[in-house]
């Protein structure tokens, strides 16, 4: 079913010129975003409309060398759905936001179609890869992975290849509770391992780090 409202944004950025490019950007989609606030600080996506957008663009680097990773874990546990855009284009970063809960994690080289399309799919809750995220994906392996068992690895699986759990379940023959108790355990399992994927965008890097799932798979 369609939106009755227009996906909206508010733009987290130090430089002018990059706030007005994204906002011409997103406003020029199809279907268009609405800018719902822009600011150099966090500020604006607390305050007013920005407080409420449905997706957050966050540059890491905020008038310092310092990234805002503290910034961007708030932001995920407050349930907000996050997009970093950043000048930085190294994998261990990448995959660092993807743990602390960001959606995607975009490289300003990428350009305007590939913004437009992680902010859209994060509007729904859903992860996006743009090819340097997808390079970073594939090349990082931890030694340090945990033990799955053989259902949660084929529940794992069958969930990243699905919109949906209820879907997972029909296809394995359990219950939508099973599939969310499998995850869950997951989850657990790669907290205790000092690794964790608190949400389905940072569960996938996880199971490609360790092998678990490739790119090709998806």
């Amino acid at each position: 079913m369609e939106r009755m409202t227009p996906v909206s944004a508010v733009i987290v950025d130090d430089h002018p010129a990059i706030r007005a490019g994204v906002a011409q950007w997103l406003g020029a989609g199809t279907p268009p975003i609405r800018v719902a606030a822009s600011g150099d600080d966090l500020s604006a996506a607390w305050t007013g409309e920005g407080a409420i957008a449905d997706v957050v663009i966050l540059d890491l680097h905020l008038g310092g060398p310092v990234p805002a990773m503290g910034e961007l874990r708030r932001l995920a546990q407050a349930g907000r759905r996050v997009v970093v855009y950043s000048m930085r284009a190294d994998d261990a970063t990448a995959l660092q936001c993807l743990e602390l809960g960001a959606l995607s994690y975009l490289t300003k080289a990428e350009g305007a179609d590939h913004l437009l399309e992680a902010t859209l799919t994060a509007a729904e809750g859903r992860g996006y890869t743009p090819p340097a995220l997808a390079g970073a994906l594939a090349g990082d392996r931890s030694a340090s992975r945990p033990a799955l068992s053989a259902r949660e690895t084929e529940v794992l699986i069958e969930w990243f290849q699905s919109e949906s759990k209820a879907f997972v379940a029909r296809r394995l023959g359990i219950s939508p509770h099973t599939v969310n108790t499998h995850l869950e355990h997951i989850r657990v399992k790669y907290a205790m391992s000092g690794r964790q994927a608190p949400t389905k965008a940072a569960l996938l890097a996880r199971a490609i780090e360790d092998g678990l799932v490739q790119l090709d798979d998806l």
